[in-house]
């Protein structure tokens, strides 16, 4: 795999930058179509986006949107590992699975950061509802 450095020394390789880059060509073909919803539209390209870069991971990840209700709401998506599905080419998890890896809630850009982690619908995902 091709690497060129990066400000500050970190290592990146032209495979990452191509993951980047679909992701965004994704978003921009999506949005610039004018059909899309502001989330659910762009869900596809969000799972491309993790699939490409939990393939790099060891162990392998992988993201699974729209996940059914298991107590704290639902989320947008989840990060399993292979170990959590019953055969490596399963498309879903084991049943009653909550994703090893984390929970995806995706917003969009407008939202202030601080305001989204502070949020009831955040913290019923961690097991919280202390203000």
């Amino acid at each position: 795999m091709a690497k060129r450095s990066t400000k500050g020394g970190r290592e990146a390789s032209v495979e990452d930058r191509g993951i980047l880059e679909a992701y965004l060509t994704e978003l921009k073909t999506v949005r610039s179509s004018g059909a899309g919803v502001e989330e659910t539209s762009y869900y596809p390209a969000l799972s491309n986006l993790f699939n490409a870069v939990g393939k790099t991971l060891k162990p392998k990840v992988r993201c699974i949107m729209q996940l059914q209700q298991q107590g704290a709401g639902m989320p947008d998506g989840g990060l399993f590992t292979a170990d959590q599905f019953q055969r490596q080419a399963a498309a879903q998890p084991k049943k009653g699975q909550l994703p090893s890896r984390g929970a995806i809630e995706a917003k969009g850009t407008a939202r202030e950061v601080k305001a989204i982690v502070s949020s009831s619908q955040v913290k019923r995902g961690l097991g919280s509802d202390r203000q």
